[in-house]
């Protein structure tokens, strides 16, 4: 079903107390789509920015696995509700690649650029994902070789592009992060099977134009 470009939609239902329901967005996602996930660490009560991981200098808190590790994703649905059950404030953690929806990711402020200017170029795109910080485009399950040969035949790509295919991981809406809320940039429709996601040549060669021809500048982090 085609996305819709510019609009925002509601996905999933919400507590009385306007709050997004966790359990209910992990089990779409598991049981409905397919994808795999599982929880990820909380942010740290003390400090929203940090993270409840040992590791004090997280680049990520809250936004990956760590009790299960990755590799435990699944889209069992009595799985998925026991861990939400018990965890219930937890970020739903996205496994990508295989069964999975892979993404390209920029920083905030360049990607709502290159959107703009994807939209301009008639490039039809899938979800996106947004935290404060950056965006991510899903697109279809890659193999690193597709990656490397990709961005072998390109004369440049901006080093602020990241790369989630398999093996890697994404907070999906509607968790809570230390990088803020994540949320839905551009929104999979309500009751819809499984999103369409776009190639992920298509997309990085769109927004390799978009953010080269716009100058588009952004931190390589």
């Amino acid at each position: 079903m085609r996305e819709i470009p510019g609009r925002r939609r509601r996905l999933l239902s919400r507590r009385s107390d306007g709050r997004p329901e966790l359990i209910s967005a992990a089990l779409t996602f598991a049981t409905q789509w397919q994808w795999p996930v599982l929880p990820g660490v909380a942010p740290d009560r003390q400090g929203r920015a940090r993270c409840q991981c040992p590791d004090p200098d997280c680049t990520v808190p809250g936004a990956h696995p760590l009790d299960p590790g990755l590799l435990a994703a699944t889209t069992d649905e009595r799985m998925v509700r026991w861990w939400w059950t018990n965890r219930p404030a937890a970020p739903i953690i996205l496994a990508t690649g295989g069964r999975a929806p892979c993404a390209v990711s920029m920083p905030a402020a360049a990607a709502a650029r290159a959107l703009t200017a994807l939209d301009r170029m008639g490039m039809r795109l899938g979800p996106v994902v947004a935290s404060p910080d950056r965006w991510a485009i899903l697109v279809k399950p890659y193999s690193m070789e597709q990656l490397g040969e990709l961005l072998y035949a390109k004369d440049f790509v901006p080093g602020s592009l990241r790369f989630h295919g398999t093996g890697g991981y994404l907070a999906l809406p509607p968790s809570e992060t230390g990088a803020g809320q994540i949320r839905w940039e551009r929104a999979p429709l309500p009751g819809s099977a499984t999103p369409w996601v776009p190639d992920v040549e298509a997309v990085v060669d769109a927004a390799v134009d978009a953010l080269t021809r716009t100058g588009v500048s952004a931190p390589e982090f």
